[in-house]
C-alpha cells in the first residue's frame, strides 16, 4: 500500500466493488419485495436460473444488459447520477 499507483489502483477497484455489490443489493430487495424466488426472476429475463442466483450470492461484475434486464422486469430503472458537482451545460440533455 505504499506504491501510490498501486494504492490507487486498489482503491479505484473497491469502489468499483463497491457500487456493483450496491446495485445488485438493490435489485435483490426490489426482488425480495415483489415475492419473487430468484429462479422467478431469471425466467422473467430469460437467463439460467443458477446463473442469476450466482448474480446475487458472489462478487461478480454482471453485465449491464443483464442488470437492466432485471431492473426493467422489477418495475425499476438504472440512473447514473454525477457525484461531482459542476455547473450544467443547458444545451445538454439528461439522459435516464
Amino acid at each position: 500500500m505504499e506504491d501510490p499507483e498501486f494504492r490507487a489502483e486498489y482503491e479505484r477497484t473497491l469502489r468499483e466493488l463497491g457500487q456493483v455489490n450496491a446495485v445488485m443489493r438493490a435489485l435483490d430487495e426490489l426482488r425480495d419485495e415483489a415475492g419473487w424466488s430468484k429462479a422467478e426472476l431469471a425466467r422473467q429475463i430469460g437467463k439460467n436460473d443458477a446463473s442469476v442466483r450466482r448474480l446475487f450470492t458472489t462478487e461478480v461484475n454482471p453485465e449491464l444488459r443483464t442488470v437492466a434486464a432485471m431492473a426493467a422486469a422489477l418495475g425499476a430503472e438504472i440512473r447514473i447520477v454525477s457525484r461531482r458537482r459542476t455547473r450544467r451545460d443547458p444545451r445538454r440533455r439528461a439522459v435516464a
